[in-house]
Order: C-alpha cells, then structure tokens, then sequence
C-alpha cells in the first residue's frame, strides 16, 4: 500500500517585547530562577492583568506578512488544565476570536512552489518552565511564566520533512526581520508542535498524533521521518494507533507517549473575565502596516540591484538578519563612494572570510559582533591597492579576534604593499637570472611555469608586492 503522511505545525514563538504579556516584568533570558516575577505572573489571587500593547502590534505585523485577516475586534479565552508549571491553573490564550485568521505562507521545494495555508495565530501567555534535578527533585522556575507568544497554527499542508523544514526556515526568516522574535531555538523563543497521522494516498485522515519537545529543525525532520515510519508500521501489522502526546528523545532518535491528545473541549475554553475586547481600528492597522521593516527577499533584490551582487551571495547576505544589518552598515559608513567595488568587496568578506571564522570560533550569526569602521578601513586599503590579498586575509582575521586597530597592525608587520616600480623591477629581474632553468622553459612554451616564476618574484618582495604591477613587470621582462 502507498502511505501519505498529513502534517500540521503549532509554531510558538516568544516575542521580543521588553516586558511581558500581561505585566512589567522583564523579559530578559536567564536570571536565577524565580527572580522575574511579580504577583500577577506567579497568580496570585486578587491581581488584574495590563495588556501590553506592542504584543498586539508585533501579532498584527506577522499577520499583515502572513497575508492574514486581521480582527477588526479579538478576546482572550481562559485554557483551563493543571499542570504544575502553570500557577493560575489556567494560561490566557485565544481560540474563539484570535487576532489572525487565514493567510498563507508560499514555499518552495526542489524548484516547486506550494502554498501553505494558516488556519490563525493567536496571542497567549507561556508557561513556566520544570527543572529536574539529578537527585529526581522537581522544581518550578515561573521566570518564564507570563512570557508573550504568538501561536501560528497551519492547516494539515504539509506531506513531507522537506516541506515543514522549507516553511520553518522561510517563517523564522519573516519573524527574524519583523523583529518580532530573536528565533533562539536552544533559548525556547521559537518552539515547533508537529500534528502527524499517515493515511493511504488520497484516503480518509488517520489518527493525528502530536509531538512535542522538538528544539532543532533537524530534530523536528528526524522526528517526521520516525513517526510517520512508526504509525505505518503499526498500522501494516494491524494494529491501532490511538490520539495521543509523544515526546521526541532526539539522543535516541525516538518518541514515546506522554498521554492522550485532548480536544479543544477539554480545556474548557470560556471567555476571561478579566479582559475587555481589543478594537482594532483602520488608523492603528494602516500605522502597523507603514511600520513594517523591509524583508529579507526585499533586501536580496535591492543588493542585486544596486550594488550588483550575486543572487547566490545576497541570499548568503540575508540569511540572518545580524548578517545583513552588518553588511549595510559597513556600506553606509563607508559613504556616497563606497559602492559597486567596496560593495561587492564588504559582501565577500562578511561571506567568505568573516563566516569562515565564525564557524571556526564556533559563533552563532546573532552573536556575531564587529567594529564597522575597522573593517570599512580594511575595504577601502584593499580596493585601494594599499595592502595585498594575503595581508588583506591576514589583517582581517587579526581584527576578527582582537579587534585590533588594521593600520597599526600593517605598519607593526610591515604588510603595506610595494607599489615602487623599481623595487618590482629589481625583484624581477634577479628572479629571471636565479631561475634561468624554469624561463627557459616558460619560453619553450610552458606557460604553467610562470606561476612558478611570480611566486618568487613575490616572495623576494616578501609578499608585500603589488601582484598587478609585479605581473605586469614579469611578463615584459620574459617577452
């Protein structure tokens, strides 16, 4: 039998507010634990919520992206279940009248464009967060409690990892240069539920199975590839699958059930008292819309267009938005001449040699932290013909790692290139007498030798030569 596999994604994301949802408590990463809260997040009785009006605009910013319908009036519900990380016993969500409804987000696969559509995204609160100690203590840090999320709930569009991977990557890239969430999958601010069931090609939708603990796109694929592998199993050897909560073990590369799936109806959804409706009017959308930053497939057709980069190398440019800011950066510091060359030349070196140190230093794009003018300084003595290739990759590195000043460190290693004639020449033509053997058989047609005959010429100008004038010099003195 041919199986197909149905897959609908909860995304969460944690929005990158200064302060919480429904109070003033920081929303910074980290801190011991228990220390930002307040009455309110930790639910203590008798205190009132205060909506924080950012959490509605950065909703209403994805929506608007997202091609979605944005509320003219949206509610907050009350989700109730127990759970030991939810101090109010409830967490304060939307499911009858969320903010956003509809849209879609167009993605490609192998060169195929597929449309997946969204069902909503819903303002809510998250929970906090249970730390297990090795002596099996359980403990509860609320810290996390009360922190903003948007829910992105899609329909079941997806049939494959390759497709969910595609849609992840395309909307952690809209939220990334929305400004609405820093992604930081390892730090919980962008979370992934898979909704799962496999069905014969073209049949009836089977039994969905959701997964839950997924903290890495490539945990999220394997995590599809076993599940779907495991419910067709199951069923081929007849049995039954049941509705249920599975938690994806990525060490061992396997899920295993946590408890049965609930349905809307057992959470007892009814209406918070505690909230009045938010109206939406014309005025605050068409503000939001104004608002809206410029995207990443917006900047990837401006560097095309004006500075004449790659496509390949403005997609590299725009991978992270941290990435491209600093690109930018650099050329607007640079000034009303640092176009076209220094352009092209800051889109190579942020590309090529500064990724390469990253990776090597281990540094996340969103960590990554350089001195503009340094590096404009760099751009500019290499365009200019001040300093060489290899000085040129050496000098970056040093400021890579030490952030130390370019020019004082050319002058200290002596790297500035020589541009005199004279000492080229010279240079030369001790060369062609040293090495009579290899242009005797540059001239008997050779040509691979000349290679051969300008690397010495440039070690005897102890690689601060100027390789065009050197060349140039070469080539007239063996003709």
């Amino acid at each position: 039998m041919n199986w197909e596999t149905v897959i609908g994604l909860e995304v969460h994301t944690e929005l990158s507010t200064k302060s919480k949802i429904f109070c003033g408590c920081t929303t910074e990463y980290g801190g011991d634990p228990n220390t930002h809260v307040c009455p309110g997040c930790a639910g203590m009785p008798g205190t009132l919520p205060l909506m924080n009006r950012s959490v509605v605009e950065y909703a209403m910013r994805l929506g608007i992206v997202l091609n979605c319908n944005i509320a003219k009036q949206c509610k907050f519900d009350r989700k109730s279940y127990f759970y030991p990380d939810l101090p109010k016993a409830y967490q304060v969500s939307q499911l009858h009248a969320p903010i956003c409804r509809g849209g879609y987000l167009e993605i490609e696969v192998n060169g195929n464009k597929k449309k997946i559509n969204l069902t909503q995204i819903h303002m809510e609160e998250d929970a906090g967060k249970l730390v297990h100690s090795v002596t099996g203590d359980t403990f509860m840090d609320n810290n996390r409690g009360g922190m903003p999320l948007l829910e992105i709930v899609s329909q079941p569009d997806f049939r494959s990892a390759v497709e969910v991977i595609a849609y992840l990557e395309k909307l952690r890239e809209i939220l990334l240069y929305l400004e609405v969430s820093d992604c930081k999958m390892q730090e919980g601010s962008l979370r992934a539920d898979i909704n799962l069931s496999v069905r014969p090609v073209g049949g009836e939708l089977g039994v969905r199975v959701e997964m839950k603990n997924l903290n890495s796109f490539k945990a999220i694929a394997r995590a599809i590839e076993y599940e779907a592998a495991r419910q067709i199993e199951v069923l081929e050897d007849g049995g039954k699958l049941i509705q249920e909560t599975r938690r994806w073990d990525d060490e061992k590369g396997e899920s295993f059930g946590m408890r049965s799936k609930a349905n809307a109806q057992d959470y007892r959804y009814f209406p918070d008292p505690d909230f009045l409706p938010i109206n939406i009017d014309e005025t605050w959308l068409a503000a939001v819309k104004e608002s809206l930053p410029e995207l990443a497939h917006q900047k990837r057709e401006k560097y095309v267009r004006d500075f004449g980069i790659s496509e390949s190398t403005a997609q590299v440019l725009t991978v992270h938005k941290n990435i491209s800011d600093l690109f930018e950066a650099i050329v607007q510091k640079g000034g009303a001449g640092f176009v076209a060359e220094a352009a092209k030349e800051a889109a190579n070196l942020i590309t090529g040699e500064v990724m390469r140190l990253m990776n090597n230093a281990n540094i996340l794009p969103e960590n990554v932290r350089l001195d503009v003018d340094k590096f404009v300084t760099l751009i500019n003595l290499v365009t200019g013909g001040k300093i060489n290739r290899n000085a040129y990759k050496e000098t970056v590195e040093a400021v890579f790692t030490t952030n130390i000043d370019p020019e004082e460190y050319i002058a200290k290693k002596g790297l500035m290139m020589i541009n005199d004639d004279n000492a080229v020449i010279s240079a030369v033509e001790a060369v062609i007498i040293e090495e009579a053997a290899s242009v005797t058989e540059f001239k008997s047609g050779k040509e691979k030798v000349f290679g051969f005959l300008m690397g010495q010429v440039m070690k005897k100008l102890k690689g601060q030569g100027n390789p065009e004038i050197a060349k140039k010099v070469l080539i007239e003195k063996l003709a």
